[in-house]
């Protein structure tokens, strides 16, 4: 599942932690056939979570670990209305990304010793699509009432997620061994269809995964914000306090996401995946209409909220983005160029690839610095819906479950790869991402 901008590898040069051997890609095969299972019940659960939390959200109680208020019927969920308009945001995105864009970058080195080219024009789509949606709304456009739409649309989402997922699967059939994802590659066809197959699934220069990563999902989940802002404007008068925080700090982290869109490319996500419904589903439903849970959680739950405690909540939040982007960025800095100005000073460690690790600056407190900002952020987020429902902190509790695994699966392709280096770092860097505690 994506995650958001994070950058989730180990702190050295370069990518490629997929390319292990083949008798260790073998076990791994074997391993995932046994997966397929999981795979399935995944495939349910997570739609049927992201449903649940639409529902619950909107409910008197509130309850996370309660029942739905009710089960939405065939005609609550299917609009022909609404896929047309999930379909004209997806156009929209798509059209914004081949416009020409301020710089082209290159991916990581594939298999084939080729290197991918992406537009890098995330924060240009961003700020053409708020100009369009204020100049629809100033024509009179209602965007207050796309939360009413919500469950459709997700419905929406979630039917293209499966559709699409398929058509990439059956695409990935007919592709060259050299494109295929290391992980996606079982030969069992569930759970090849939820990891995905092929590393970079294109037509022409249009990259499906590099698109969906950062595009339709992340701006629609900041459009679904501002339209539970404005619907709860027309219903109390003005925005509360609490609603602008939530706003604010996750506008801030979708802007810095594409803004530093190039860091990207080294993700996990982009260099090790391959793209199924697990990205797929992940970057088109879950992000949009999970990760506004707190927002749409205040629209019908006000909470009180005064400034001494909403000066807290944002010095948290800043602290967390603080550490988030310091880390990240000097990851990039480094990987990019290791004698710039900014990181050449940093110890490191070599290894038998011939990459460094950083050990110092932010990689030398913990493990994964970046995760730590993020999990700071998450908490940021949900302290403005008060304490009073465990539901909006929903996002923290399983953004925290997702890093640690994330962190696990990191930490095994790294001692693969780096073997005595790596060992060599986890002893100088004994914390994996809360300092003495983890």
């Amino acid at each position: 599942m994506p995650r958001g901008p994070g950058d989730d590898r180990a702190p050295g040069r370069g990518g490629g932690d997929g390319l292990v051997s083949e008798g260790s890609c073998g076990a791994d095969a074997r391993r995932d056939r046994l997966r397929s299972p999981g795979a399935a019940a995944l495939m349910l659960l997570l739609p049927a979570t992201m449903f649940h939390l639409l529902l619950v959200a909107r409910s008197g109680p509130a309850r996370l670990l309660g029942p739905p208020p009710y089960l939405p019927g065939p005609e609550v969920l299917w609009s022909p209305q609404m896929l047309l308009l999930w379909f004209t945001w997806l156009g929209l995105q798509a059209a914004l990304y081949l416009l020409p864009a301020r710089k082209v970058a290159e991916g990581q080195e594939l298999k084939d010793k080729s290197r991918l080219r992406y537009p890098i024009n995330g924060f240009q789509a961003l700020v053409l699509t708020a100009l369009l949606v204020g100049l629809a709304v100033s024509a009179g456009l209602p965007l207050g009432a796309l939360p009413e739409m919500l469950l459709p649309l997700a419905f929406a989402a979630t039917l293209t997620a499966f559709i699409f997922s398929l058509l990439l699967y059956l695409k990935a059939l007919v592709a060259p061994a050299s494109a295929l994802a290391p992980g996606g590659n079982s030969g069992n066809p569930i759970y090849d269809f939820f990891l995905g197959r092929e590393l970079n699934p294109r037509i022409w220069s249009f990259d499906f995964k590099y698109f969906c990563e950062l595009r339709p999902g992340l701006i629609g989940w900041v459009l679904i914000n501002l339209a539970l802002l404005m619907q709860e404007a027309e219903l109390r008068g003005s925005p509360s306090l609490a609603m602008w925080l939530v706003n604010g700090f996750q506008l801030l982290y979708v802007g810095d996401a594409l803004w530093h869109e190039e860091a990207v490319l080294t993700t996990m996500d982009i260099t090790h995946d391959g793209f199924g419904f697990m990205l797929a589903f992940g970057d088109l439903a879950w992000v949009p209409f999970t990760y506004s849970l707190q927002a749409q959680f205040l629209l019908h739950h006000p909470q009180p909220l005064g400034l001494p405690m909403a000066s807290v909540i944002c010095l948290i939040n800043a602290v967390g983005y603080y550490i988030f982007r310091g880390a990240n960025s000097q990851k990039h800095t480094f990987r990019k160029n290791p004698s710039d100005p900014r990181v050449a000073g940093l110890e490191t460690i070599p290894t038998a690839t011939g990459r460094q690790l950083l050990v110092s600056g932010w990689w030398g407190v913990v493990r994964h610095p970046n995760y730590l900002g993020d999990l700071i952020m998450a908490l940021a987020w949900s302290l403005p819906c008060g304490v009073s429902h465990l539901l909006p902190y929903f996002y923290l509790l399983y953004f925290t479950s997702l890093l640690v695994h994330r962190e696990a699966r990191d930490e095994q392709q790294c001692l693969r790869k780096y073997g005595l280096a790596w060992h060599e770092y986890c002893r100088r860097v004994p914390y994996r991402i809360l300092p003495y505690v983890y």
